[in-house]
């Protein structure tokens, strides 16, 4: 990003392992650094990170808009940039950090400020849960349903997602969808289903390997309840970028998808969990978003 920049960072302190005070020391010595104007801003609410990028993109006072923090503050964010031109920009600092390590955002934060000086942008897709915005992978089911239980003990992170998954496991049972792809009328058995626009949760578990967040496309994962004996390499698939070619996944591509169930089934938005529904309808939002990437990743995501 050139000079002259105007830039306001979003900082939730609560995201991921927590706040250090030395990151705010952090953002303001590079921005002085790279000769851009900064402003920060900390998050008082659930909802707050919205406001603070709704006024900034409405007043024009910023080119660029960061979001620090997990899943959930990029969602919050976007949610006040969309549709705007205002460019934004994920300072990762949370559990799974899904959207940020799709577009190649390095984890490590002092590498990731090297963001603040890149003149890239991609006009990034998003779609609408039942009119709620998803920047990147959302969930009817299993995964919902965890995402309703995790963090409730504030025992968040990786291993604390994973205990949780194997609790809960072998109780939720599979479920039949009667499921609309722009038009096509399908039905499937599963245990999960994700509607994704990048191709991961968080923590490099890829549902939907091949997605791409410019290709207008929402890649729908239907997912089987997997057999004990297949989770260690079912894992492995998932973590190495291989689901796609597992018998218990069948990933499908769609612009319009509509999904009724027998019952209200748990759903998440890009991990925050949310009240359950019968249906769900789904709706790409083609390059509706400004998104700052790493020199170089522009053509690679």
């Amino acid at each position: 990003m050139s000079e002259n920049k105007k830039v306001l960072f979003i900082i939730n302190k609560f995201s991921g392992g927590g706040f250090s005070s030395s990151l705010e020391g952090r953002i303001i010595d590079a921005c002085a650094q790279a000769k851009i104007e900064c402003s920060i801003e900390f998050t008082q609410a659930r909802g707050h990170a919205t406001e603070l990028a709704r006024q900034a993109s409405a007043e024009k006072q910023f080119q660029v808009v960061f979001a620090v923090g997990g899943d959930g503050t990029v969602n919050e964010v976007a949610q006040g940039l969309v549709h705007t031109s205002t460019v934004m920009g994920i300072l990762p600092k949370g559990s799974g950090n899904g959207l940020a390590r799709h577009l190649g955002i390095p984890m490590d934060f002092k590498k990731s400020l090297a963001l603040i000086q890149s003149n890239r942008t991609i006009a990034m897709d998003t779609f609408l849960v039942n009119g709620m915005l998803s920047v990147n992978v959302s969930g009817v089911g299993f995964d919902g349903h965890i995402a309703g239980l995790f963090g409730k003990d504030g025992k968040r992170g990786f291993i604390g997602y994973s205990k949780l998954v194997m609790k809960e496991f072998s109780s939720f049972p599979e479920f039949a969808i009667e499921v609309e792809l722009d038009g096509k009328k399908i039905n499937r058995e599963s245990f999960i289903v994700a509607l994704a626009n990048s191709s991961q949760f968080g923590n490099n578990a890829r549902v939907a390997p091949q997605a791409s967040v410019t290709d207008q496309l929402i890649d729908v994962s239907f997912i089987r309840k997997i057999p004990i004996h297949q989770a260690l390499g079912f894992g492995y698939s998932m973590f190495t970028g291989g689901l796609h070619k597992s018998r218990l996944v069948d990933i499908v591509q769609a612009k319009h998808v509509r999904l009724q169930f027998q019952k209200p089934m748990a759903f998440h938005i890009d991990g925050e969990a949310y009240a359950a529904a019968q249906s769900y309808e789904v709706k790409i939002q083609p390059a509706s978003l400004q998104m700052a990437v790493m020199d170089g990743k522009e053509k690679s995501i």
